[in-house]
């Protein structure tokens, strides 16, 4: 809840109570400095991970964005980057935020919370591919580096590399495409269409100043809308407005369907009065085995002309954008 509340989109959240084989296994971890004594003197006290949480990000920068609300959900005992504890270890691994929580003590307060009192939880945070090289690494279990062979030992390396790259252009393109939706979004505001590709997030926001906005349509509307606008050979959204110039979407729309549809249906109506024919013709529907469609919208193509709308005939193609015109 916490996570929606703040708009931070994740791949999953896991959790999972330590299996009893798991913890056996564990406490039975010899020490490091002394293989003669156990790593836990204290099992039940020492091993903090009987409870656990896992967030899997898509992005590097939303762990950033997960930490605050870690820190104001619960009392942070202990956190600790695993890449900088893998470096100084010489181990192999990849990047990972751990955190050592316990509730705070208002939450533990309450009836429902209060047999939680002093208990601890891990939670951890990884993007996708972070999470992937821990499961491979957890399974093959070849971590540390000393006792692997030269080749084996290389090979991993360099896949670790790979993987932060990927990571990393990951990150890189969200940003970008975070940039140019900014850009789309300015430049439509200020009337700046021929700048403008068609693409979901641009043509909602073109859609929403020229038609007015309509909570009811969807993401996947939009990406709709835009691949068809693309497929009709409309390649801007100057080509678009030009389109729609000289329509009453409103008019049209209680012409055919003699109400006030939602904002992408007026969109299909007027392109369907500035394209006539051509806009059937080149439509996927008429393309594909869905033999009513071309027939109902030749129906609706009269009833426009029977409303006395003037039917054009808009070819995008008449309209190059700019990136047209510099090709040619």
């Amino acid at each position: 809840m916490a996570m929606d509340n703040a708009d931070i989109k994740v791949h999953s959240i896991d959790y999972r109570a330590k299996a009893p084989e798991s913890f056996a296994e564990k406490a039975g971890t010899q020490s490091e400095e002394n293989p003669n004594r156990p790593k836990y003197e204290k099992p039940l006290e020492d091993i903090t991970d009987l409870a656990g949480v896992r967030v899997i990000t898509y992005f590097l920068s939303t762990e950033d964005r997960v930490d605050p609300i870690i820190e104001a959900e619960f009392e942070i005992v202990e956190r600790t980057d695993k890449s900088e504890l893998l470096e100084q270890e010489e181990r192999l691994g990849y990047h990972s935020i751990h955190y050592l929580v316990k509730l705070r003590p208002n939450r533990y307060a309450l009836p429902e919370y209060a047999r939680f009192s002093g208990l601890f939880a891990e939670v951890q945070v990884r993007t996708i591919l972070q999470h992937a090289w821990a499961e491979i690494e957890h399974d093959i279990q070849y971590k540390a580096v000393s006792t692997l062979p030269k080749e084996i030992r290389r090979r991993f390396m360099t896949l670790a590399g790979m993987l932060e790259i990927a990571d990393r252009e990951f990150q890189a393109l969200e940003n970008e495409d975070t940039r140019l939706r900014e850009e789309a979004r300015q430049s439509v505001a200020a009337g700046r269409l021929a700048e403008v590709e068609i693409t979901p997030d641009a043509l909602k926001s073109y859609l929403d100043k020229k038609l007015g906005p309509d909570g009811r349509m969807t993401d996947f509307s939009y990406r709709w809308q835009a691949r068809l606008l693309r497929q009709l050979g409309f390649t801007d959204l100057r080509q678009v407005d030009a389109a729609l110039s000289g329509y009453d979407d409103d008019e049209l729309s209680r012409i055919v369907y003699f109400g006030r549809q939602g904002q992408l249906t007026r969109l299909d109506t007027v392109l369907l009065a500035a394209m006539g024919e051509e806009f059937i013709r080149r439509h996927p529907f008429t393309r594909s085995d869905l033999d009513w469609w071309p027939n109902a919208e030749s129906r609706r193509l009269d009833r426009l002309r029977e409303g006395g709308v003037e039917i054009g005939d808009f070819r995008p193609e008449a309209h190059p954008s700019d990136q047209d015109q510099e090709q040619s």
